[in-house]
Parts: C-alpha cells; structure tokens; sequence
C-alpha cells in the first residue's frame, strides 16, 4: 500500500511545474495590458457616451459579465478560425487558420473578458473625477483630448489602480483556464503530472502554493506602487 500523502514526490514536482510559470505570467501580464487598453477605450466612449458605440459597448459588456469566462475562452477558440475561413472565402486570401497559436486564442479570450470589467473600473474613476476640472481645462483653451492625458487620466488611475490590481490578480488565476485548449500553463503541466501518478493531491498543493507565491508578489508590488502614487 502506497503512502496517503507524499512529500518527497510533492517536492519533486516544483520544478516540472514552475518551469511553466512564464508562459501564466506571459498571459496574466500580455491579456491584462490589452485589457487595459480595452478597457480604457470602452470607459471613455461611456464617459463621453457616443450614441452608437455606447450602445454596442453596454451590449459587450452586459455580456462578457453574462456568461462564463470558460465559455468565452471557447467561443474564441472555435470561432475565430470560423472567422478567418469566411475572411479567405470572401476576399481569396490564404490566411492559415493553423498557424495561429493557441496562445492567441488564450490572450484574446482573456483579453476581451479583462476589459469588460476594466472598462467599468475606468469608468467609475473617470466618474470620481469632478467635472469642474474638465471645464477649467477648456477655460484655458485646453482641447478634450489635452485636458484627458494632462489633467483627468493621472487622476483617474491613481483611483482605478486598487481595483486594476484585484483585476490583475484575477486574471492571473482565470489562466487557469487554458489548459482546455490545450496551452500548457502551470495548471495544465499540474494535470499531466498528476495523471501520470495519480497523486492529484499532492500535485494540486504544489500549484496552489505556486499561484499563492505569484499573488502575495504582485500585492506588494502593487501596494508599493500605491503608495507612490498617493505621495504625489
């Protein structure tokens, strides 16, 4: 009878998993500044509610926040090469749907979910903004676009930043996801290794400590760049 909790084969599993942690940070770090730029598009054209692309943009919302984010890593997967057969039909390109790494599918899903929620984030702070400061840039003959990059958007992320990094921190977690599109992250090395063994426990423990590690680093990078932030 084999032992109930192995430690010595728990230990001996670190490194084949954390060698797969740059490809989790590649995707938290890649999906999460996409997500940001998103994010920040969709908060503005909000903010400054654009009649047509407001609407489409509550729509993208509402549903990003509707359905599951191992639905949306699906829709992608399946979907885009759907997308660029019917591009090669149409225009008689000769666009390789196979050439596309999974990793692609994995950050764009990932990407489209993040900036649903930043853009609600950004909003908000755009919100907290007063308003009074946009018409004293104009007083001074500021243009929208001047007054936003010099004036509203500093102020807006010093208050986004908080939840940004929650945001963040969910991300890094949600990469947890792409091992069902076959992109081997530390979550999915985590399954082949314990499926050769079976000792699924024990593997499982070695994983979570590895994502715990990564999200005690990123909250004391974060809180160090928050109190940097507020000093100014």
């Amino acid at each position: 009878m084999g032992k109930t909790f192995d430690v010595q084969f728990m230990l001996s599993t670190v490194p084949e998993i954390i060698k797969f942690l740059p490809i989790t940070l590649f995707l938290s770090i890649t999906s999460f500044a996409i997500g940001v730029v998103i994010g920040s598009g969709v908060a503005l054209i909000r903010y400054f509610d654009i009649k047509i692309a407001s609407k489409l943009c509550k729509v993208y919302i509402s549903f990003i926040r509707g359905t599951p984010a191992l639905v949306q890593l699906l829709l992608v997967y399946y979907g885009l090469p759907i997308f660029l057969n019917a591009i090669n039909s149409r225009f008689g390109t000769n666009i390789s749907v196979n050439a596309v790494p999974r990793l692609v599918f994995a950050v764009i899903a990932l990407s489209l979910n993040s900036g649903a929620y930043m853009s609600e984030i950004i909003r908000s702070a755009l919100l907290s903004v007063d308003k009074g400061q946009m018409e004293a840039c104009h007083s001074v003959n500021m243009s929208t676009w001047t007054a936003l990059r010099r004036v509203i958007l500093p102020q807006t992320f010093v208050v986004a930043l908080p939840p940004l990094g929650n945001n963040f921190i969910s991300m890094l977690k949600e990469t947890s996801l792409v091992f069902s599109i076959s992109v081997v992250d530390i979550m999915a090395q985590a399954k082949i290794t314990s499926s050769r063994s079976f000792r699924f426990f024990e593997t499982y423990i070695v994983v979570s400590i590895i994502y715990w590690c990564c999200c005690i680093l990123i909250e004391q990078v974060l809180t160090k760049i928050e109190l940097r932030l507020n000093k100014f």
